[in-house]
């Protein structure tokens, strides 16, 4: 399969180094103010840029009859719009604010967690997480994708949420409840950025051939 690599930063390094092991020949290695009409003849597209960029380059990968696969996060607020253009271009789209199987995993195991809690009332909860200082958006779509499975679980009282930015930190996301009585505190940390690399091509693997907009955890738990 051809891949096209949108953002040649660290993550899109990382996906070309990558690439070949899970079954792809890199076909394009494009920034954000390349020309995105060369990724024309790719299978599909790894997308990691910058929250102003999304909306265009879906528009034109798309156009282009290139399926997108994003881990972009910070621009949210445009899904239903990026949802046009994929339904128009009769293309197919993933997003995702974290390509890690194992934080995938953890959304479920958050959300068992807040349901069983849901008529606690004595348990208050909070959502925290730290990355590098890089990192543009904060708190980070993870935790705001984990204070929204928390929520649609039944957990209708008050998440405290905070994020911390410094250093070269790879990702820690906590979620926790606690009482009087005592406190659960549920935990994921990331040793690198391989894991999201790992989950972004796994997801390239299954994207073409299918059209509207999906999630990773469609993928990884065979929801479509």
């Amino acid at each position: 399969m051809k891949l096209a690599i949108i953002g040649y930063g660290k993550m899109g390094k990382l996906i070309e180094q990558l690439a070949p092991e899970c079954g792809f020949t890199v076909h394009a290695r494009l920034d954000v103010e390349d020309d995105l009409r060369k990724a024309a003849g790719a299978d599909v597209a790894i997308e990691f840029t910058v929250p102003s960029a999304v909306v265009r380059n879906v528009e034109v990968l798309t156009g282009l009859r290139i399926p997108v696969v994003t881990g972009t996060t910070g621009w949210q607020d445009r899904m239903e719009h990026v949802r046009a253009i994929v339904d128009l271009n009769r293309a197919g789209l993933i997003w995702s604010p974290n390509f890690s199987i194992g934080v995938n995993v953890f959304y479920r195991v958050v959300r068992e967690a807040a349901k069983l809690l849901e008529f606690e009332p004595q348990y208050g909860a909070w959502a925290w997480e730290i990355h590098h200082h890089t990192k543009k958006d904060a708190p980070s779509g993870t935790l705001l994708k984990l204070v929204e499975e928390m929520e649609s679980a039944g957990y209708s009282r008050p998440i405290d949420t905070s994020a911390n930015r410094a250093g070269a930190h790879p990702g820690t996301h906590e979620i926790g409840f606690d009482s009087a009585a005592d406190t659960i505190t549920l935990r994921h940390t990331a040793r690198n950025r391989e894991g999201f690399a790992r989950g972004a091509l796994k997801a390239a693997r299954w994207l073409p051939g299918k059209r509207g907009v999906f999630k990773f955890e469609d993928v990884l738990f065979n929801k479509v």
